[in-house]
This record gives C-alpha cells, sequence and structure tokens, in this order.
C-alpha cells in the first residue's frame, strides 16, 4: 500500500479507492507541457487523484 508522509510534520495517509476498496498506487502523469506530476490511481482503473500534500507541498510516497 502507498503510504503517503509529510517531510515538514509527519503526517501520513493512506489511501484507498473508494469504488473497489483497493489501496492506490503511486504514479507519475505526463502534462501537456512535459512535466510529471505524481498522481495516485485505482489499480483497477477507477480513476486517478493528484497526490495528497500537506504543509503547502506535496507528501512523499513509500510503498509498504
Amino acid at each position: 500500500m502507498a503510504t503517503y508522509e509529510c517531510i515538514k510534520c509527519g503526517m501520513s495517509v493512506n489511501t484507498t479507492c473508494g469504488k473497489c476498496g483497493e489501496p492506490l498506487v503511486d504514479d507519475q502523469l505526463q502534462v501537456e507541457d512535459g512535466n510529471s506530476v505524481q498522481i495516485s490511481k485505482c489499480p483497477n482503473e477507477h480513476g486517478k487523484i493528484k497526490s495528497p500534500s500537506c504543509c503547502g507541498e506535496e507528501m512523499s510516497c513509500s510503498i509498504s
């Protein structure tokens, strides 16, 4: 399961899909300007979200 943690305050969060209950997985999305954005996506293709942020920054991801 992907666990997202704030490097500033230590807050952490685990995310799951609301449709199937599966843990979301960490991924990268290429955007039109060539940059990539960290996302979390359902392994069963129910969708994707921008990864969580805390203290004004993206939370880092670790897989457990």
